[in-house]
């Protein structure tokens, strides 16, 4: 039986989990007003639309947060700003803890989704070992990286996530690497699911996450999550940033199915890319290889439109 946990209350019991708490969302659930989070900040967002796509499904929701911006946003014991069952985690075992969840959920034959809910750091970096174990037993969770292209909530330093060109505290003249495909590494594993989501394409965004929801196996959403402190960019300019992001190419917007088969959700409408860099501070646009992201941004939109020819989704 169920666990249900009033505000501010706890459990009864011995401390030890034997059944997964559940408490009905509303849209507001998840992420509830007095969280922590900064002004603009797309992981804000991607709460709220997480929680409204919970409550449109009629769903329950467990979450296993490690290290991470999402980590501080519960604020200080004995409140906290999120609306569901949650666990802190270090930064390497959120998919373990995650998967130890979800046998308990499927042990006690109950219902409910769970989310690992993490930053790119902890996803692309210092978590990779035990997400990919996940990966390979297929476990029945969802994994969601919000990917705002830095180690954010230690003070701004490089991932593999971050893009070239980036200015962070620890490439303070520009990342000169090319950033990590983690949507390949996943596909990879061959997973039930993969997808790429952005807030400024909301219906598209709730779509994926339904289909997350009903996949029988481990899922994989990556979110492109702005963020005007570490982008030194305006709170305001959030939303738009994405959706530039999407129309020139930098941040494709597909599927992938089992590892097998590609579904593109949108395409590039020749937006220049200068447009994105031009309202960051991370980013000297003097300095950019401009023509070579152009390049970079044809091809690899070349590539994925022949694998969703040859393997449709």
């Amino acid at each position: 039986m169920s666990t249900v946990i009033e505000e501010g209350g706890m459990p009864e019991g011995t401390g030890i989990l034997t059944s997964i708490p559940q408490i009905p969302l509303t849209e507001e659930c998840i992420l509830r007003p007095g969280n922590t989070n900064c002004g603009g900040c797309g992981m804000s967002i991607g709460l709220t639309m997480l929680g409204r796509a919970l409550a449109e499904a009629n769903d329950t929701a467990m979450l296993a947060v490690p290290a991470c911006c999402g980590a501080v946003t519960a604020g200080a014991f004995p409140t906290t700003s999120y609306g569901a069952p949650t666990v802190n985690t270090t930064f390497a075992s959120a998919p373990a803890v995650a998967a130890g969840l979800a046998a308990v959920r499927d042990m006690n034959d109950e219902s409910g989704q769970v989310i690992v809910w993490a930053g790119d750091g902890g996803t692309y970096d210092i978590g990779m070992a035990s997400l990919s174990a996940a990966a390979e037993r297929n476990e029945r969770i969802i994994y969601i990286c919000y990917d705002n292209e830095i180690y954010g909530n230690t003070g701004g330093q490089r991932s593999s996530a971050t893009p070239p060109g980036a200015r962070t505290t620890t490439t303070p003249e520009g990342k000169a690497e090319e950033k990590k495909d983690i949507i390949g590494i996943m596909a990879a594993h061959g997973i039930p699911y993969a997808a790429s989501l952005s807030m400024a394409h909301p219906a598209d965004f709730r779509r994926k996450l339904q289909n997350a929801f009903d996949t029988d196996g481990m899922s994989f959403l990556l979110i492109h999550s702005p963020c005007p402190t570490g982008w030194k960019s305006e709170p305001a300019d959030s939303v738009e940033l994405v959706r530039l992001a999407v129309r020139s190419g930098l941040f494709p917007l597909y599927e992938v199915f089992e590892g097998k088969r590609w579904r593109i959700n949108d395409e590039p409408d020749g937006t220049d890319p200068v447009e994105y860099f031009k309202r960051q501070k991370r980013f000297k646009v003097e300095h950019l290889d401009l023509d070579g992201i152009r390049r970079g941004c044809a091809q690899r939109f070349a590539r994925l439109k022949k694998l969703a020819e040859v393997f449709p989704g």
